[in-house]
């Protein structure tokens, strides 16, 4: 069973990790996987040293962009088929971590582009972020409806999978098809870890 800290260290994107054996080695993984969960924004990668003291030291939340907001809601709202200014909305959310804001743009944007799969993964992140892992899971699945070989909604499936379902195996199953699907990528060296991370603890 993998500890409640791990599970909120997963939600936060944050560096706490607590001294036990599965929590410090998922920890390491997982600060891999933040650098392409997130979009690709780099992250400052969890060590074994800083993961035994227990020390909290997370990437800074970066803040909205007040007035970059509002002109992208302007332009949503000045054209509708604008999709966008409306992923661009959901992601200055995400990044944010304002997830309930991120939501409804990255819903709008499925609406009027059913087959745009990294908004729907993106999608999915922001639902398990706000504690519905059930809802994220359905979301995961129609990622892969979009795109059966999407890389980053594997690697993601895989987290929340391990974090939100406590499903080590179906986690183990999700980061194996990264593997698969997009060997050598950077997708394939965050699932790499983490798969590593769970064997060496069973």
């Amino acid at each position: 069973m993998i500890d409640e800290s791990a599970e909120s260290y997963s939600r936060t994107a944050m560096t706490r990790i607590e001294p036990l054996p599965l929590v410090v080695s998922l920890g390491v993984a997982c600060g891999l996987m933040g650098w392409v969960v997130w979009s690709q924004r780099p992250v400052e990668p969890v060590t074994v040293a800083n993961a035994s003291s227990s020390v909290e030291s997370g990437p800074a939340v970066p803040p909205v962009d007040e007035t970059r907001a509002a002109e992208l809601r302007q332009a949503a709202e000045q054209s509708p088929a604008d999709t966008q200014a409306r992923v661009d909305l959901g992601n200055l959310y995400f990044y944010a971590q304002r997830f309930e804001e991120a939501v409804p743009w990255y819903e709008a944007v499925l609406e009027m582009e059913p087959d745009e799969v990294d908004v729907s993964t993106d999608l999915a992140l922001a639902y398990y972020y706000l504690e519905d892992t059930e809802r994220a899971l359905a979301q995961f699945d129609r990622s892969l409806e979009m795109d059966p070989a999407h890389p980053k909604t594997f690697l993601s499936l895989g987290m929340v999978r391990a974090f939100g379902n406590r499903d080590l195996a179906g986690a183990m199953s999700a980061w194996e098809e990264v593997l698969r699907v997009a060997p050598g990528s950077a997708e394939a060296l965050a699932a790499t870890e983490a798969l590593e991370s769970l064997r060496a603890v069973h």
